[in-house]
């Protein structure tokens, strides 16, 4: 079978490599149909990202058809269609203990700690497998992603008539913006790109929308009626832009980190103090996120237009090396 393998930073080739006959009692055997490209395969390919050794086959954000089932799977089929979640978690750990599996102290995540889905066919534990039959195979490669964002709004813990800030505007912070304003926010969300803006304003339905400048406060004020918001997600992954939430957010509010960045986050203890923030981290996805989003896909409140580029399997190793990821969600088609 054909995989495309990551073998060092700047470096991508498919290859062919050996797909064993013997599959786990408890695992699928899926046959990869779609692939999002993530945030963390362009940081994996620039070699930016944290938790990664090389060499390693990317991709966690999938949608496939069910090729070969364990003797131990219930209730998923060969031909069924399925996405994946793409954390491995222990169930052991006080975290798993806790249901906090997104955070399990022992993860592997499939496409950063172990081979992911830039393959032809991927063996995954059937716990990590959903089945999602009623919907376009293609929307199933969106469920993790989004489901990031579902999760990172549940963090946030937003109620009805907040105002929510949410900093970039790429695939992980329109999941952010769109659940947010599910949830009865007023939402703003904060961007350099005005093309990326236009584009989130279209598709998350969000109130307003900030072009990041010297005068980023004055005009997130401008369009809040002079307050501060109560909410501030970060999806930049940028160790300047997550430092700067906390002149963003009001008296009493909460930042959430969405994004990750290989670096230490500094900030002033007196303003932190000064206005009882309350900062979390929000990594992963849970069950209860992918069963979220899959709902709001059933209810037509995801549009398909998250995908703004479409790439063959043959053509990924080119497309990495032109760099040019400003589209806002790319999928491979195999």
């Amino acid at each position: 079978m054909k995989s495309i393998i990551c073998e060092e930073p700047g470096k991508m080739r498919i290859r062919d490599t050996k797909l064993s006959n013997f599959l786990h009692d408890d695992h699928i055997l899926i046959n990869v149909k779609h692939i999002g490209i993530c945030g963390t395969d362009i940081h994996a390919f620039g070699g930016n990202q944290p938790f990664f050794e090389y060499p390693r086959i990317l991709g966690h954000e999938l949608s496939g058809i069910v090729e070969k089932v364990g003797s131990n799977v219930k209730n998923i089929d060969i031909a069924d269609k399925v996405t994946i979640i793409p954390y491995i978690h222990c169930g052991k750990c006080l975290a798993c203990r806790n249901g906090k599996t997104n955070c399990c102290e022992n993860i592997e995540v499939i496409g950063v700690h172990r081979d992911g889905g830039m393959t032809e066919y991927l063996p995954v534990p059937y716990q990590n497998v959903i089945k999602v039959n009623d919907l376009p195979i293609h929307m199933s490669a969106m469920i993790e992603p989004l489901s990031i964002g579902a999760h990172a709004v549940d963090r946030g813990d937003i109620q009805s008539g907040e105002t929510v800030l949410v900093v970039g505007a790429g695939p992980i912070g329109l999941g952010v913006a769109r659940f947010s304003k599910l949830k009865g926010a007023k939402v703003i969300v904060a961007d350099l790109s005005t093309e990326r803006l236009k584009f989130c304003k279209e598709w998350s339905g969000c109130d307003e929308i900030v072009t990041v400048s010297p005068s980023t406060i004055d005009d997130i004020l401008e369009v809040n009626n002079q307050e501060y918001p109560t909410v501030v997600f970060d999806a930049t992954g940028n160790k300047i832009s997550m430092e700067l939430t906390f002149n963003y957010v009001n008296h009493g509010g909460r930042i959430v980190y969405v994004g990750l960045v290989k670096d230490n986050i500094e900030f002033a203890d007196s303003k932190f103090h000064s206005k009882e923030i309350t900062l979390k981290g929000s990594r992963n996805a849970t069950l209860k996120d992918f069963e979220f989003v899959i709902e709001q896909i059933r209810k037509g409140q995801i549009k398909e237009s998250y995908f703004t580029k479409h790439i063959k399997f043959d053509d990924v190793p080119e497309f990495f090396q032109k760099g040019k990821f400003q589209t806002n969600k790319t999928i491979i088609e195999i």
